[in-house]
């Protein structure tokens, strides 16, 4: 059984997560405090609302594999683009990079696809070419056997 998901292009590690400094007077120390910023809040709001659309209503068990899909916005000059560079025009697209990406959709799926991220044994990210369906993350979440690794065939 696998579980694919169309969910929107993530926002930003720098603009999910935010970090207070709160200094008490008098006080040696300043306390810092990181939380979810408001724009977080509703990417994952938005996250659950398609998640439960799939039919997804509470988290899965056992351990689990995730695929993603990273789609870019595709630039208005893209076809100028890929006339000038044909292989690698989408290089200089902008976009967020891998790992922020993982973290973010991590965050936002915990709790709602998965009770606890620990329990992803497998994640594989891609970075793809901006298509004319727009910015978009493409997700698919299987269940994972005991399995061998990818680089079992590396430690002689």
């Amino acid at each position: 059984m696998s579980i694919h998901l169309t969910l929107p292009y993530p926002i930003s590690a720098n603009r999910y997560w935010a970090t207070r400094v709160i200094k008490r007077k008098g006080a040696k120390f300043s306390t810092a405090m990181t939380y979810v910023t408001p724009e977080a809040e509703r990417y994952k709001r938005d996250v659950r609302l398609i998640a439960a659309t799939a039919g997804i209503y509470a988290p899965l068990r056992g351990r689990m594999a995730l695929l993603v899909r990273l789609f870019p916005n595709r630039p208005q000059d893209w076809a100028r683009r890929a006339r000038r560079d044909p292989g690698g025009w989408d290089d200089t697209v902008q976009c967020i990079d891998l790992g922020n990406c993982e973290k973010v959709l991590s965050d936002a799926l915990n709790g709602v696809v998965w009770a606890d991220d620990k329990q992803l044994r497998r994640i594989v990210l891609e970075r793809m070419e901006p298509d004319e369906r727009g910015a978009r993350l493409e997700v698919a979440i299987e269940p994972v056997a005991a399995m061998p690794s990818l680089l079992d065939g590396l430690a002689a």
